[in-house]
């Protein structure tokens, strides 16, 4: 059974200047774009800046309704559920956005960023038990705890990702939207990011949604792939047969244009 469906998605904007004046008013982002991903697997959604890949994630999160489709998690309509049913499920998927210094409260330390995720939806967890949780999960991605008092500021920004991934594993979730996690870093410390994925998929059985402009980053790491045009999916498959063979011209293009993997991860690549 399929964790995560999404099902004829589709989203549309007013263009600017011309609100409510028909289709051609309508600025289609996001074009009925439909996949599955089964447990333990990752999809890799890639595309161009612009193709629409931030917007599917931000529907598949429930941060922003489609226009027409719906998504489903586990056999639950995220599209309608209601607000309580929608945090409730929230605590089964979790995002890693592209910056990591935008996704963390500069006025918190990192125990308090941590220790959040466990106040709101774990309230009855005693103080003792969320310490150790935190320290856990600062551990689980290779980080002591001498980072616990700082501030995001004193990281760098390969630290800072470490640091939303672990906030992102706090509640134990099933799956990760992980939106272009790597593009904002240097290549040798993305490439770090990416193994230490490639690791904590194994140790906490996570499935991803792994979205990114880098047909080389999700050929390593995904076990399908969906390769997204101007909000429309162009070529779906097993990601090692489209990226061996490609059928359209479009993700023939994406493949010639970045043919190598970033230093760091060859070795893994098998």
């Amino acid at each position: 059974m399929a964790l995560l469906e999404v099902l004829d998605l589709t989203k549309d904007y007013p263009r600017s200047g011309v609100p409510g004046a028909g289709t051609s008013g309508i600025n289609r982002v996001v074009d009925g774009v439909s996949f599955t991903i089964r447990r333990g697997e990752t999809l890799g959604l890639v595309g161009e800046s612009g193709s629409g890949k931030s917007t599917v994630a931000r529907m598949v999160l429930g941060l922003i309704p489609p226009s027409s489709g719906e998504v489903r998690f586990d056999g639950q309509s995220v599209t309608a559920a209601s607000p309580a049913a929608l945090r409730k499920l929230r605590r089964r998927f979790q995002p890693v956005f592209q910056d990591p210094f935008a996704a963390l409260n500069p006025r918190m330390t990192v125990a308090a960023i941590l220790a959040e995720p466990f106040k709101i939806h774990l309230p009855g967890l005693p103080a003792s038990a969320r310490q150790e949780q935190v320290r856990a999960l600062l551990a689980a991605v290779g980080l002591d705890e001498s980072s616990l008092p700082r501030f995001p500021h004193e990281f760098s920004g390969g630290q800072r990702q470490r640091i939303n991934i672990a906030r992102a594993l706090a509640l134990r979730p099933e799956l990760l939207v992980l939106d272009e996690p790597v593009s904002a870093l240097d290549v040798s410390v993305g490439a770090q990011i990416v193994n230490l994925l490639r690791q904590l998929q194994q140790d906490f059985q996570l499935t991803y949604l792994f979205i990114s402009h880098s047909m080389p980053l999700v050929r390593y790491l995904a076990t399908g792939i969906a390769v997204l045009r101007r909000g429309r999916l162009v070529e779906s498959g097993e990601c090692e047969e489209v990226c061996r063979a490609p059928q359209d011209p479009y993700t023939q293009a994406l493949l010639r244009a970045t043919p190598e993997l970033p230093e760091g991860l060859t070795e893994l690549n098998n």
